[in-house]
Order: C-alpha cells, then structure tokens, then sequence
C-alpha cells in the first residue's frame, strides 16, 4: 500500500483520488524526486480491502498507520479524495506534517449524492479489452488516470475496486462536511483549484482566504485531474512550494 518511489530529503508522501492508485502520479515522479524522498500510497478499497467502517476518519485512521514508518514530518500532496485526506490527517496528527498541497478538492458537498454517477460507472463497458480502448473511452487525459488504476488481467481492464465502496465513499461527503478539520491545520498550504472544476463554487477561495497558511491558485483550463490536465502549470505551483516549505528557515 506504501510505496518507496525513491529521492532523498524530506519526505513527499501522494495521495491519490477517488478511484485512482498510487500510478496516479507516475508522469510527476521523476521532478518530484529532485526535491524529496518520495513516497505513493493506494487508499484502502483501492486495489486492497476497504475499512468495514467507510468513513473519511477510518482512511484517514489506515492512512497513519501505513505511514508510520515515516518518522519525519512529511508533505503530503493529495489530488481529491487525497487532499480530503490530507488535511484530515494534518488535523488529526499535526506533527506528522509539515506542508500539504491540496488538488480540487472542498469541504463541503452537502445534499450531493452519488447515484447517478454509481449508475453510469456501472454502465461501463468492463473489461475493456486494452489500453487503447480504455483512453479511447474515456478521453486522454480522464483515459490516463483510468489506465494508471483498473487491473489489467487476461480478459483486459477492470476496476480495481467495488463500485459500491466508492459510491459509498462518496456518499458521505455529502452527508457532512470538514471545516472543522480544515480549521485545525497549521501548516502551510497550497490549493490548487482548476479553472473547471467539480467542486462547490467558490469554497476553495474561502479555504484560502480563511487561512493565514494557505495560498489559493486556480489552474487555467484545467479539469478535476490538474495535474495530468495541465502539468507543466502544476508542476510550477508545487515545485514552487516545496521550495518555499523546505528553504532553510521556512519554519515549515
């Protein structure tokens, strides 16, 4: 579940979304590499059993200790459902972390639901027989994100998850919101918003604004999956802050 991706110096542990893997971030790993000893992690209900408990503090709870074993403080960078996370962990354990960079991602989804979406992945025409058929399906850059996460097996690619574990997953966010959690962090924090997004107008400018540690940053023509949608802008805005976070005397 954790993955040791190489680099040296401080560690840089990513999270990857909703039905994404840890191969979510294979296009990112080689510059990140030059700026910490990086580290990938699959999400419980990925690739892997889900927790019998589907809530955010139950991932959060498997995430720490799949992480343990990382004794510094780490930057995590989390796309969606990894960013969630993220903070949640920062809130939850504040001296595990020293810098978060969260990826289109919001606190609050109240009164969404996921049906719809449940149904249309359901309607997916599974296995798709290869890669090619997979991008064509879903398009370049949603394509390569589904290529890095469905099992590839003798009959093609599969989702490499329960359709209803990431319904119910999804489920919750719209049940509750994570101000509170948002609130707690400490650390300094860069959010990343992209110019289309899929997240509630205008919460992750009041994340920003509401924190003295965060920086907002919208991403232009960029989707819900920034960082494959637009990664050399991506790469700028994060590179950029691990510098900042990790410049002598930062204090992060």
């Amino acid at each position: 579940m954790l993955h040791d991706e190489g680099g040296t110096g401080v560690p840089i542990l990513l999270l990857h979304g909703l039905m994404g893997s840890a191969r979510t971030w294979r296009s990112q790993l080689d510059w990140l590499r030059d700026l910490g000893h990086v580290y990938t992690f699959d999400a419980a209900g990925h690739g892997r059993p889900a927790p019998d408990d589907l809530t955010t503090e139950a991932f959060v709870d498997d995430l720490a200790a799949a992480t343990a074993t990382i004794t510094e403080p780490m930057i995590v960078i989390g796309h969606s459902m990894g960013g969630l996370h993220g903070w949640v962990l920062t809130a939850r354990h504040p001296g595990r972390v020293r810098a978060l960079v969260v990826e289109d991602m919001a606190p609050d989804f109240q009164g969404r639901t996921a049906d719809d979406w449940a149904t249309l992945v359901a309607g997916w025409p599974q296995p798709f027989p290869d890669a090619d058929a997979v991008v064509d399906f879903f398009g370049p850059v949603a394509g390569r994100y589904f290529l890095n996460s469905f099992t590839p097996g003798p009959d093609g690619y599969r989702l490499h998850g329960e359709i209803e574990t990431f319904r119910r997953i999804s489920e919750e966010w719209g049940t509750r919101d994570f101000w509170t959690e948002w609130r707690a962090v400490r650390v300094p924090v860069l959010l990343l918003e992209g110019e289309h997004t899929i997240t509630p107008a205008g919460q992750m400018r009041t994340m920003g604004e509401s924190s003295p540690h965060a920086r907002h940053v919208v991403i232009a023509g960029a989707g819900h999956l920034v960082h494959d949608d637009r990664p050399q802008e991506y790469r700028v805005e994060v590179e950029k802050f691990l510098r900042t976070v990790t410049a002598p005397g930062s204090g992060a």
